[in-house]
């Protein structure tokens, strides 16, 4: 056992003595150790009934003879870092959360993890972490929260929260309306209640086969979740007795199964920057170039809020990622391993929908699809060389290609104030620089000035293009990731005032309709942004990596 060398031989008495401090009797020294990673707190709502889930994974841990060794690591919240400088330090967290991991790993020389996690980047820094450890490893995802109710229809965060701000600026909400929203909207303990980047991260580590099945839709406040915790607990005493590691798991046609359920389900555009980054500590290249070309070939068949109506409670009771990933197993690589021992496809052929007629009403079929084409499309041109990605399943039909006059702004908070001042009417392109991953320096979500387009009824007139990136729960034609960056000197850092840009999702183009000489005369003008920063930003700034290469730290 890899825990031997903190415990075995009378050279490891100090070790053992500490050990003994912890409460570790001379029974548990003969068995595996295993590191239990949780990310609670108490005030990230996705995490303040972690430490019940960890509760349940100990007690499946010692009912399979390990020796259960709990540790911590920080967790932010997006929504309420969101619009203020908190939001700079959301994604340089996640390399943060996975070095921390690596670190308590490592220097403890645990023999196999449970990575108990939740929302945007806290699941990726937990499954990076399990690529690099390499040791048997299984994820509980924390699970979604119930949909709020108020006004008489069930609410969730994006829609009746942030988009509620543009509605009560236009008189369409009254003061009580919105305390109603504020009150009820978000009933609990769980990750938001639509496929937003923490959910839709959920459905993609099972569908790596890194969850259990049924895990990522189990809701936070149901009995189920308590199950599969212990079940997980369980089994990764299995993994460890059979030397199942997560990169035997995570290989490269696991990746790509996630990226086709990624685009079957509509997910969130985060993902298109997390895959890539998760897939690189376990050893595996995920190009931009993947997403698209899976995205051409996969239908979208679950129409999830932002882009639908429907929750993941609906979801869930529909069956669940298992559920879609039956719906397009002819387009998965069935002969993959799972963390259940077995492989996925072995895992479909028992997978049992318990609701029939639910399951059809929420998932659709291969024949008549949602849409025909996946949840989310790779744009490149003269605007974004690298690339950009939008989440064209949100996008409406008379703007998956549109041509508008560019106004332009060098931060998220220019952007929302002209928005909210009314400075911003139909025909016109938003255009959000310096916010990518080394000019705000963090890559900030645009979801404030996004959501407000939205509440202000200029959704289905107005873009917004932006280097930094979107929440989830973001819709309308929104293409964040803009490849260079403004801080590099890309394209988006040479636009002006009254260019004219077109979008063309279908054709999977973005471009500045300006003179190539007029740019090159703009250029030679340019200078990169100067920054006022410290610490950890600072750090970050100088070794992060373009958001088309997932905007690791190297």
């Amino acid at each position: 056992m890899r825990s031997d060398r903190v415990k075995k031989g009378i050279e490891r008495l100090p070790h053992r003595m500490l050990l003994r401090a912890c409460g570790v009797i001379d029974e548990e020294f003969e068995r595996p150790f295993v590191g239990i990673v949780n990310s609670w707190n108490e005030i990230v709502p996705g995490h303040i009934h972690l430490d019940k889930l960890a509760q349940a994974v100990k007690a499946g841990v010692r009912m399979a003879g390990g020796v259960p060794f709990e540790f911590h690591t920080i967790g932010i919240c997006d929504g309420i870092a969101m619009n203020h400088e908190g939001m700079k330090y959301s994604l340089p967290s996640r390399e943060l959360i996975r070095d921390s991991i690596e670190l308590m790993a490592r220097a403890h020389q645990f023999d196999a993890m449970v990575f108990i996690t939740s929302c945007d980047k806290i699941t990726p820094g937990h499954l990076m972490a399990a690529g690099m450890l390499n040791v048997p490893s299984i994820v509980v995802t924390g699970g979604p929260m119930m949909p709020g109710f108020a006004g008489d229809a069930p609410r969730d965060l994006v829609h009746d929260g942030f988009e509620a701000v543009g509605l009560y600026q236009q008189g369409k909400l009254s003061e009580q309306d919105v305390y109603n929203f504020e009150c009820y909207a978000c009933p609990g303990a769980g990750s938001c209640s639509g496929l937003f980047t923490a959910n839709s991260m959920a459905c993609l580590t099972e569908a790596l086969g890194l969850s259990l099945p049924g895990c990522a839709t189990a809701h936070a406040m149901d009995a189920k979740k308590i199950h599969i915790a212990k079940k997980s607990g369980m089994k990764v005493m299995e993994l460890l007795e059979r030397g199942i590691t997560p990169r035997m798991i995570a290989t490269r046609k696991a990746f790509e199964n996630a990226v086709r359920v990624d685009m079957a389900i509509g997910g969130s555009t985060n993902t298109v920057l997390h895959l890539p980054a998760i897939a690189r500590d376990f050893g595996v290249e995920l190009p931009l170039t993947v997403f698209d070309e899976l995205s051409r070939t996969t239908p979208h068949l679950v129409s999830l809020r932002p882009g639908g109506d429907s929750f993941m409670l609906d979801l869930e009771q529909a069956g669940g990622v298992h559920a879609v990933m039956q719906r397009i197993r002819d387009r998965l690589h069935t002969d993959v391993l799972t963390c259940t021992g077995r492989t996925l496809g072995e895992n479909l052929d028992e997978y049992v929908i318990v609701n029939p007629k639910k399951n059809a009403e929420v998932i659709a079929t291969l024949d008549a699809p949602v849409h025909p084409e996946g949840g989310i499309a790779i744009l490149k041109g003269s605007l974004a060389p690298d690339g950009a990605v939008v989440k064209q399943g949100a996008v409406s039909p008379e703007m998956m290609h549109f041509v508008g006059s560019a106004k332009v702004f060098d931060s998220e908070e220019e952007a929302f104030s002209a928005i909210m001042e009314g400075r911003i009417a139909a025909g016109d392109v938003v255009v959000v620089r310096y916010e990518g991953p080394k000019g705000g320096p963090g890559m900030r979500e645009m979801l404030s000035p996004t959501a407000a387009i939205a509440g202000m009824g200029l959704m289905h007139s107005v873009a917004l293009i932006t280097d930094g990136r979107f929440s989830g729960g973001t819709r309308g034609p929104c293409i964040g990731h803009v490849s260079p960056e403004a801080q590099e000197g890309g394209p988006i850092a040479l636009v002006e005032d009254g260019d004219r840009i077109e979008i063309d999702i279908p054709n999977r183009r973005l471009e500045l309709l300006v003179d190539p000489k007029e740019l090159e005369e703009r250029r030679s003008k340019w200078t990169p942004k100067q920054h006022d920063i410290e610490g950890v930003l600072k750090r970050y700034s100088r070794s992060v990596s373009s958001a088309a290469h997932g905007a690791v730290m190297d």
